[in-house]
């Protein structure tokens, strides 16, 4: 019997969106050129910074907000389903400023958040300092946002197919998806290297190998991958507990003295070499907001492709073609948009409201 959806990827946003249909009762097939999570969703940072990582008011920042509000409930759900720990912690983020230019773009950052209502604190050197005594003490201040945790991707990757599978999902993994099958203008099913798949409808959430498909509409944006590198170190016990959140880059702790240290923005297709100007170029960042990080062992680096349009806004939601819809382009916030992308998919497949402003992100 043919699925109710087939779902092209299975990283985060294809096993939740395979999640919370599943719990709706439909049937689904998602398709995976490679292993489940393996791909940019293990290889992101997992800071879910609805304020440290958006840079202005509006429909998107709404859309990171709702999202990170799902995170307690939506990892206790996950956690129950799967059995694995995804590694929820939180530690909050540390907006820091080394230089005077620095301090008065942080500042002025956060005015309109603070006229929306919102968490943040503006610290000076010493009121930063006491928070978090690792930082630079030359620091001329920080931007504290006690609301934007963090989760391990790994974890959440592991967890989402799990659940997924639970629920009855089915994996076909190794397989190359090629095209779409229509009839007239209504997507029906995909054409694969091991032969057509027949569906009621076809989700796309393929990262940045999303739009390498045959057939597809005119979209809003173009989208591309933009390669990230990362650096994780190891420091036992841990010496410091906030996220920190640079100009430059960013320094993620774990609470078992692992330190996950990114990230470049490459535009060099679909290359993730590691090389060493983007290890130089991060661990220089990182020492420079954190100088206790010279003393920590290195533990490993990789690179991984964010989805990135030419908005910088996801595509979320149907397509204009009957059947055809998109969870994908989510560039740097992948992690963070999980479990608003799944709601709004799963409630449009049953005809239901989003719940939330989708119009500026529609294919």
């Amino acid at each position: 019997m043919n699925p109710d959806v087939l779902i092209v990827g299975a990283g985060v946003m294809g096993c939740a969106c395979a999640h919370r249909l599943l719990e709706a009762g439909l049937k689904v097939t998602l398709l995976e050129r490679a292993l489940p999570g393996a791909e940019s969703s293990a290889a992101a940072a997992g800071i879910l910074g609805a304020q440290s990582e958006v840079a202005a008011a509006g429909p998107f920042f709404e859309l990171c907000l709702a999202s990170r509000q799902l995170f307690p409930e939506y990892i206790r759900v996950l956690e129950t389903l799967s059995g694995i720990a995804i590694g929820y912690e939180t530690s909050g983020v540390l907006e820091v400023a080394l230089d005077p230019a620095e301090g008065r773009l942080a500042v002025g950052r956060v005015e309109w958040m603070l006229e929306r209502g919102l968490r943040v604190e503006i610290l000076d050197r010493a009121e930063a300092l006491r928070l978090e005594p690792a930082l630079n003490p030359r620091l001329v201040g920080a931007n504290y946002y006690p609301d934007d945790h963090q989760v391990e991707p790994e974890r959440l990757s592991r967890a989402l197919a799990t659940a997924a599978s639970r629920l009855g999902a089915t994996f076909l993994n190794g397989v190359q998806v090629r095209g779409l099958r229509r009839e007239g203008e209504r997507v029906v099913g995909l054409e694969t290297d091991n032969g057509p798949l027949s569906a009621a409808a076809v989700l796309i959430a393929g990262g940045a190998w999303s739009t390498r498909l045959n057939g597809l509409p005119p979209l809003r944006t173009q989208l591309k991958p933009v390669a990230g590198q990362m650096v994780q170190l190891e420091s036992r016990p841990a010496f410091f507990r906030h996220i920190v959140y640079g100009f430059n880059g960013y320094i993620v702790p774990r609470t078992d003295g692992r330190i996950v240290m990114g990230s470049t923005l490459e535009d060099r297709g679909f290359d993730k070499q590691v090389t060493c100007e983007g290890v130089h170029q991060i661990t220089g960042m990182a020492m420079a907001m954190v100088p206790g990080l010279k003393q920590a062992r290195w533990s490993q680096s990789w690179s991984g492709l964010r989805p990135a349009t030419g908005d910088n806004l996801p595509l979320l939601g149907a397509s204009s073609l009957p059947g055809l819809f998109f969870a994908t382009g989510h560039y740097r916030n992948g992690i963070l948009l999980t479990p608003i992308t799944a709601q709004v998919i799963c409630a449009l497949l049953l005809g239901q409201a989003p719940g939330v402003e989708i119009a500026p992100f529609a294919p």
